[in-house]
């Protein structure tokens, strides 16, 4: 029997790894993610250290305290907002005040006015909208707490007991939940607050309960609520359909699949009415590239490249970017994934692509098809284990 997933060796190993990575950003970057990388150096080098001489999940715990509460804070009380969280505080005034989050064609005056986020989206700044001030208004803090509590849920998902009678069970998803939030992939991305990894969590919960035939329908919700705050969560409803048609039947799939695209839909379909060509606007031409103000984020993925060579350029981006869907498409009714793992892979590799040959994708978006390895990682079976299991890990000496 293989051990646990996340050992002492392998974790401490992990740390000096994260540990390299944000001194290399230190010494290559500037603004936020300089700040970030300034607290996280320490905090993985010292977590290094006293792992072996400590409980793991203490150690896991601090680390993500020094690797994003820290950072996140001081970027806070400095008072200003990153472009996505101006955005979502300011669609989520709009919603209230006129049932659309998104500005009307003739407000576009620059990449800043335009929301490329689906309505749900605008959830994380109903707090500020309603009139709460300082951090508990801040979006920031909701799509952090959000993103941990959907990672927890995730592990806790997995684990073999119920976590609030089991304290190595509680020990096990604290450790694993802390571990993920401090790995730089997510860690960054909380620290300057991008819109990603709530997305992805979600997306990672749907994974969990995905693991039980009678979790699907709780796993369909958790998708279907990231898919109404991104497009970049859509291709895991026809991998993980595809897959649960596999294993459990045609019509498991259907009813998964119908879930996920209602929230979709109920999500889009009261701005699509209230402001049509807007919501065109700003969640499909802004991110296809395709309007007179253009985000300024590059990528040098060969999609972006593409794309800024001129209106050739970007045509052969946008094909590309449909010959990629239309080749993961066939691939799931060819060889469909047979189980959770071989979905996850494929997923991965299929956002991979999309974001690579998209003609307006940013490196950001490589948070996802690398979360998903980083997933499939720490979830791995152990050897003749149960199979829905997460491994058990040591709690400490």
């Amino acid at each position: 029997m293989h051990g646990p997933a996340l050992d002492i060796r392998r974790e401490v190993a992990a740390y000096w790894v994260f540990a390299a990575y944000a001194v290399a950003v230190v010494v290559l970057a500037r603004g936020q993610d300089a700040i970030w990388a300034a607290w996280a150096v320490p905090a993985y080098g010292v977590a290094a250290v006293m792992l072996p001489r400590s409980r793991t999940w203490h150690v896991a715990m601090l680390t993500a305290a020094f690797a994003v509460a820290v950072p996140l804070l001081l970027m806070l009380a400095q008072g200003d907002l990153t472009a996505g969280m101006a955005v979502i505080q300011r669609s989520a005034a709009l919603l209230i005040r006129d049932g659309s989050p998104y500005l009307p064609s003739w407000q576009l005056s620059s990449w800043l006015s335009y929301n490329p986020y689906l309505p749900a989206m605008a959830l994380f700044g109903l707090p500020s909208a309603v009139g709460l001030k300082g951090a508990p208004g801040d979006p920031s803090v909701w799509l952090v707490l959000a993103t941990v509590a959907a990672l927890a849920g995730a592990f806790a998902a997995l684990v073999p007991h119920h976590v609030f009678r089991c304290a190595d069970c509680r020990h096990d998803v604290l450790r694993y939940t802390a571990f993920a939030a401090a790995c730089p992939v997510l860690a960054l991305n909380l620290a300057v607050t991008t819109t990603d990894p709530p997305v992805l969590a979600l997306m990672l919960l749907a994974l969990a309960l995905a693991s039980y035939p009678e979790r699907t329908l709780a796993a369909a919700a958790a998708l279907g609520l990231a898919c109404a705050m991104k497009p970049t969560a859509w291709l895991a409803i026809p991998v993980l359909a595809a897959m649960l048609r596999s294993r459990d039947g045609t019509r498991a799939a259907v009813r998964f699949a119908a879930i996920s695209m209602a929230f979709i839909v109920a999500a889009t379909i009261p701005a699509l009415l209230a402001s049509p060509a807007a919501t065109v606007q700003n969640t499909v031409l802004f991110p296809l590239g395709l309007t007179r103000h253009l985000t300024p984020a590059g990528s040098l993925m060969p999609g972006d490249l593409l794309a800024r060579s001129g209106s050739y350029g970007h045509a052969l981006a946008v094909g590309l970017l449909v010959v990629a869907g239309l080749a993961i498409a066939v691939s799931l009714i060819v060889r469909p994934p047979r189980d959770l793992r071989a979905a996850t892979w494929r997923l991965a590799i299929g956002l991979a692509l999309m974001f690579g040959l998209g003609p307006a994708e940013r490196f950001g978006y490589f948070i996802y098809p690398l979360g998903l390895a980083g997933w499939l990682l720490l979830t791995r079976r152990r050897e003749g284990g149960p199979g829905r299991q997460m491994p058990t890990t040591d709690s400490g000496p």
